[in-house]
């Protein structure tokens, strides 16, 4: 947590309040895993809270820095019994949870965990909810108008509430980031929707968790919606060319097109970007409307950090800062995607009785165990997967054009794995250092499948376990199976052998160096 960018929570302004006793106030955070949520906490810690995180899984929470320095409450937003525990003796309750790349219901699924929370908050000192910046008067996308109901529902709960309606965020990892970026560096020239020419007020996601720590310490009778935005108002097509300069690209020429529908819209982002069209969807329906702040009444209510509102082109530049240095703190692959099984690989034992394919390798090298977790570990985003590429382009491509997420969402960093981080299109279920990584699909299959390796030490060298494991969904999942097969062997069999050769050929390239060093008396 000592690497935090600012706002670190170290700061005077921020810092917590104790209470009358003197104690700690504790800080509930809900969305704790998810791109702001995962880095709101560490800032919270820093800033003299106790945090307690409702989460449905306590292991994706241990995963992160600061899982250790929490208490866990595991459940959902929507259960009334984990709430119930969850809202006990709590200052401050932090809602960031809404369904952005959630399916159909989802504005229904919203309004029920909205309303367990405002029932259950009774005794919560005050809540703070991270909203949508929308115009008045207009008819508003699915998505912003949720997020205005979810607002108004905590508002009504009669605990004082803070409803902070932020635009566009940018920062390492946003969505709204990773859209841009990839539609500038992918499209010289850009066929865009009419909406490319309306203004909006992106804001830079450390100012977000400016706001978010001070309204912390707001006073008690303090109870509205308020706007919050960067200091600068553009045209999308201005944000693009904003990133192109920062990158050190050309300017894009932009068209715009009244023929894009935001369906249309969303299918090519998802096209052209690592976006998935579910959540394609909900950033292109917000923009359709000029999205810029009202007034600025939360001055009076959370000073501006001392240097100012980050600039837009600033953002951008600190968040190809981090992308570079591969120190992405969070990213918007690390919500989970509706739809996809959360439930882990069953024991092996459990398998009777049901219908499971299975693709097993095992091979031995002279690679040593840590060369060959090293591999392991790195596999997928920029590195790829060790076999036939094309034939994985291919899987990948014919994902998105489903809706999927796709070959190229990648991973967050280049080099380490921990337990929920997105790789393509799979994801952690579960990792042992030096032993055990286990991805869950999250690619769209008539069924759930999971994709498991293995390291252990073998004499001199060690041995690599593969495990391809395919539960079908009906015929459609057994058909699926049948039509991959023949793949299999020229993907699942490479993958081994380019595997194994990949840790042989840095045990040779760290032989060679040693021994090219000179020999020291």
């Amino acid at each position: 947590m000592d690497d935090l960018t600012a706002p670190t929570g170290r700061e005077e302004a921020l810092r917590a309040l104790p209470r009358d006793d003197g104690s700690a106030p504790l800080a509930l955070v809900l969305g704790a895993t998810g791109y702001l949520g995962g880095r709101l906490v560490p800032r919270l810690l820093n800033a003299g809270y106790r945090v307690r995180v409702l989460a449905r899984d306590a292991r994706r929470v241990a995963a992160f820095d600061w899982g250790s320095g929490v208490e866990v409450v595991e459940g959902d937003a929507a259960d009334p019994a984990a709430v119930g525990i969850a809202v006990r003796d709590v200052d401050v309750l932090y809602y960031l949870v809404h369904s952005m790349g959630a399916g159909k219901g989802f504005e229904r699924a919203d309004r029920a965990a909205a309303t367990t929370v405002a029932d259950a908050a009774a005794a919560v000192g005050r809540i703070v909810y991270l909203g949508g910046l929308h115009p008045d008067g207009v008819r508003l996308s699915p998505h912003l108008r949720s997020r205005v109901e979810v607002g108004r529902i905590l508002l009504d709960s009669g605990v004082p509430t803070l409803v902070l309606q932020a635009g566009v965020v940018i920062g390492s990892g946003s969505a709204s980031f990773e859209m841009v970026r990839h539609l500038t560096e992918v499209l010289p020239y850009m066929p865009a929707p009419k909406w490319v020419r309306n203004r909006i007020q992106p804001i830079a996601v450390r100012d977000v968790l400016h706001y978010l720590l001070g309204a912390a310490r707001v006073s008690a009778d303090v109870s509205r919606a308020v706007d919050i935005g960067g200091p600068d108002v553009l045209r999308y097509g201005q944000m693009m060319n904003g990133y192109a300069v920062e990158a050190g690209l050309k300017q894009r020429g932009i068209a715009a097109l009244p023929v894009l529908t935001p369906r249309l819209a969303s299918h090519w982002v998802n096209l052209v970007t690592p976006i998935p069209r579910r959540v394609a969807m909900p950033l292109v329906e917000s923009l359709q409307n000029e999205c810029i702040v009202k007034d600025h009444d939360v001055d009076a209510l959370i000073p501006p950090p001392e240097e100012g509102l980050t600039p837009y082109r600033r953002a951008v530049d600190l968040a190809l800062g981090k992308v570079k240095l591969d120190a992405i703190e969070t990213s918007w692959q690390d919500g989970e995607v509706l739809g996809v099984p959360s439930d882990p690989l069953p024991n092996d034992p459990d398998w009777a009785g049901r219908t499971v394919f299975t693709d097993v390798r095992t091979a031995r090298t002279d690679a040593s165990p840590t060369s060959l977790w090293r591999v392991v570990q790195g596999i997928g985003g920029e590195r790829g997967w060790y076999s036939n590429p094309l034939l994985w382009a291919v899987r990948g491509w014919a994902d998105k054009l489903v809706g999927g997420v796709g070959l190229r969402r990648g991973r967050r960093h280049r080099d380490r794995l921990v337990v929920g981080d997105a790789v393509d299109f799979w994801r952690v279920e579960a990792i042992e250092p030096g032993t055990l990584l286990r991805l869950r699909a999250e690619m769209k299959v008539p069924g759930l499948a999971w994709l498991e390796m293995r390291v252990a030490p073998d004499g001199a060298g060690s041995r690599y376990d593969q495990r391809a494991v395919f539960f079908p969904r009906g015929l459609a999942g057994r058909l699926y199976w049948l039509a991959v097969l023949p793949f299999h062997g020229f993907i699942f069999a490479g993958m081994v052998n380019s595997i194994t050769g990949a840790a042989e050929a840095a045990d040779a390239e760290a032989a060679d160096a040693e021994a090219a060093e000179p020999a020291t008396v």
